[in-house]
């Protein structure tokens, strides 16, 4: 069985950093893409960064880029999503996911994934 949970959210004041990790077990980690998307009430689920299975690709939407890293640590199973410089608009529910399919292009689509993680709530306060 697939699990998959985040960590790390938390209130923070606007320019302020957080990192948020998401663990996976029940699947082999180093062969998937993986992705964090947010969503905030009333709005539909948004793509944030996603990253390819061996990590040499990454891409972001272009809010945060610049201000947000993803990586990964296929050793721990581990992805990571480190947010600088926080702004009230990343107010949101975070999310993790994984790819049931392995290798592939990442893609910022959560269509094209499989698992998710029950979310951890990020707060900006300005």
């Amino acid at each position: 069985q697939v699990q998959v949970v985040e960590s790390g959210g938390g209130l923070v004041q606007a320019g302020g950093s957080l990192r948020l990790s998401c663990t996976f077990s029940g699947l082999t980690f180093g062969n998937r893409n993986m992705g964090w998307f947010r969503q905030a009430p009333g709005k539909g689920r948004e793509g944030v960064s996603c990253i390819r299975w061996d990590g040499d690709m990454t891409d972001y939407i272009e809010s945060v880029k610049g201000r947000f890293t993803i990586s990964r640590d296929n050793a721990k199973s581990t992805l990571y999503l480190q947010m600088n410089n926080l702004k009230p608009d990343d107010t949101s529910m975070y999310y993790c996911a994984v790819r049931k399919y392995t290798y592939g292009r990442s893609t910022l689509a959560a269509g094209d994934y499989d698992y998710w993680g029950q979310g951890t709530q990020v707060t900006v306060s300005s």
